[in-house]
């Protein structure tokens, strides 16, 4: 059976894909590091704890969430507790989880900085295009979402929050 290559728009996406996949993170995380002197990754995890109930997620969940690593997430969450942001709790359920739960500085720190990061999202991403670009931008990856998790067992849904995730 002969090789089958990307044709010219397929490898062309497919390059965009990969250069757009790396620039829109670095661009958010310049924002938030002269913002609040954050790491995007440090601001997933405050505005998935955000988001949650009581201001709280198990670390397991929060480590879904935030796409990062038991490890990471634990380093991640440990600088944010020194900065008085997170702190760690047994779960009261059981006893045997942890919990990170966002503390009322690290809930100051996410309405102050939402708005600079949402408006950098909206530049990066939306402002260049139309809202038709924009629809046939989110069909075409939930197409692709839905072959690579087409029972939804890999994918966190995220709700409609003014800091959320794009």
């Amino acid at each position: 059976m002969a090789q089958q290559w990307l044709d010219e728009q397929q490898q062309r996406t497919w390059r965009a894909w990969l250069t757009v996949s790396e620039l829109v993170p670095r661009v958010l995380d310049a924002q938030l590091q002269r913002d609040a002197g954050l790491t995007h990754a440090a601001y997933v995890v405050l505005a998935m704890l955000s988001e949650a109930p009581g201001r709280s997620r198990r670390m397991s969940d929060l480590a879904r969430r935030a796409n990062q690593s038991q490890s990471r997430l634990s380093h991640t969450v440990a600088r944010l507790e020194e900065r008085g942001w997170v702190r760690r709790e047994r779960a009261a359920d059981d006893g045997r989880g942890n919990l990170a739960v966002l503390t009322d500085s690290g809930w100051d720190v996410v309405r102050s900085v939402a708005p600079g990061h949402v408006e950098a999202v909206r530049s990066a991403m939306f402002d260049p295009l139309t809202d038709e670009q924009t629809r046939a931008l989110r069909e075409a990856l939930e197409t692709v979402l839905d072959r690579l998790d087409p029972d939804h067992s890999l994918r966190v849904e995220h709700g409609d929050a003014v800091h959320d995730e794009g």
